[in-house]
């Protein structure tokens, strides 16, 4: 097969890349919409908000390799050719997201109330905590099967569908929402009855498309499940170790006081939104790699690896300058508080941030590269050593970093220098080597 030019490698990597982007950023978005219509209905359903929101986005977010098993499974298919066996791929991954589902929901009945009072001990909030958590479960199933039917679509190299869906869901449950809160009086109630709506409605959508791609063949293959949930418990644990560590070093940030708590977590959300682009590149990585490797061209495959390194540096850098001059012209801190020492720690927070944007766009774009390429085992035991790794750095942030807000950019420079250094050490390694190109789909 003859070597795709750079160009046609860039347009492939931004067709997929784009619209992912699009989709990625269309959830948070409506979050934030969500957040202010219950903003309006006082504190008390506001912090009830928060902590319900936290514990569904970090069910969900350990659930996202129901789309990062599926979309390499998918396309390895489609790249060897076979169409059908990449639907029954994707099939089989919708089944076992409507298993975890069912069993999230029961879970979450059961321990509901507990979770939510390791969170608060105020009873009002409690109340309407539980009352968002309980009503939101019945969604819970749906929202992974959009996950899983993300995968599927991916793998078949379409990410503008899910673009379409989740800016159409979300946009329906921001309306819903407003509707059903204040139309009703359902009050927090009524928005956590708006997102089960717009969520099952996009999953209806996206049966829809099974449906019609199967052939109304939906019967689950027992085969395929266990596969998914193999490929898919390596990914749980690459993805707990990353949960682990950003976790672990919010609560470092917790002991240097109240302002530069703030500060942290405005810095962490900042480079959360600069992920969501760093995760469009990884997703098309995805998409790509397990298509090249199914075709058997490892040739492409390398190609396309040493394109998205150059995308994920490139990006980083522009990413990163942009951020950390924003930082040194102290713009961050109108725009996020009205404390002058929460705004001054920042300023530096993210100014050490800019500078390590690049290693992390580094890092991500391997990331995708080795989802895609099935090496989920790898990925698990070295996300593992990784927060080995970064445990001690963070023991000597506690133990002889200076207070203040020197201290924070201790702390963020063992986060994003340690941290993503030692996961850019352990990928870059392994990208090295050829021990993760297996050419061809799955058995």
């Amino acid at each position: 097969m003859p070597t795709p030019p750079a160009p046609s490698l860039d347009r492939d990597i931004l067709r997929l890349a784009v619209p992912a982007l699009g989709a990625l950023v269309a959830e948070p978005l409506f979050l934030l919409t969500d957040t202010a219509l219950i903003g309006h209905l006082g504190e008390v359903p506001l912090a009830a908000l928060g902590i319900a929101s936290a514990i569904v986005q970090t069910v969900i977010g350990l659930l996202i390799f129901l789309a990062y098993a599926t979309t390499p499974a998918v396309a390895r298919r489609m790249g060897a050719g076979d169409r059908t066996g990449a639907i029954r791929a994707g099939i089989d991954g919708l089944w076992l997201a409507l298993g975890l589902g069912v069993v999230v929901v029961v879970l979450g009945l059961l321990f509901a109330r507990p979770v939510v009072g390791l969170f608060t001990g105020d009873p009002d909030v409690a109340a309407d905590a539980v009352t968002y958590l309980t009503v939101s479960l019945a969604g819970l199933p749906a929202m992974l099967l959009v996950i899983a039917a993300t995968g599927l679509l991916r793998g078949l190299q379409d990410t503008r569908t899910p673009l379409i869906v989740a800016v159409a869901g979300f946009a329906a449950n921001a309306g819903l929402n407003a509707v059903f809160i204040y139309g009703f009086g359902w009050g927090i109630a009524g928005s956590a009855a708006g997102t089960v709506v717009a969520q099952w409605a996009m999953a209806a959508v996206y049966i829809v498309i099974a449906v019609r791609e199967s052939g109304a063949r939906l019967r689950p293959g027992l085969d395929g499940a266990l596969s998914a949930a193999t490929s898919g418990a390596w990914l749980f644990v690459r993805t707990a170790s990353l949960r682990a560590a950003i976790l672990a070093t919010v609560a470092v940030a917790a002991t240097f006081g109240t302002a530069e708590l703030g500060a942290f977590q405005i810095a962490l959300t900042l480079f959360t939104t600069l992920a969501f682009v760093l995760d469009a590149l990884a997703i098309a990585g995805q998409s790509m790699i397990g298509h090249g490797l199914g075709a058997g061209d490892l040739e492409r495959v390398g190609l396309v690896t040493r394109r998205l390194v150059r995308w994920g540096w490139g990006v980083g850098a522009l990413l990163g300058a942009g951020i950390a001059l924003v930082a040194a012209l102290g713009l961050l801190g109108p725009v996020f508080t009205s404390s002058p020492d929460v705004a001054a720690a920042l300023a530096l927070t993210a100014l050490a941030m800019g500078f390590g944007i690049p290693l992390a766009g580094y890092v991500f774009v391997l990331d995708g590269v080795l989802i895609g390429a099935g090496d989920s085992r790898y990925l698990a035991l070295s996300g593992l050593v990784n927060v080995g790794v970064y445990a001690p750095l963070l023991a000597l942030v506690v133990l002889f970093a200076p207070g203040g807000d020197a201290g924070l950019v201790w702390l963020w420079a063992a986060f994003g220098y340690g941290y993503i250094g030692a996961r850019a050490l352990t990928l870059g390694l392994r990208a090295r080597t050829d021990r993760w190109m297996v050419a061809g789909a799955p058995a």
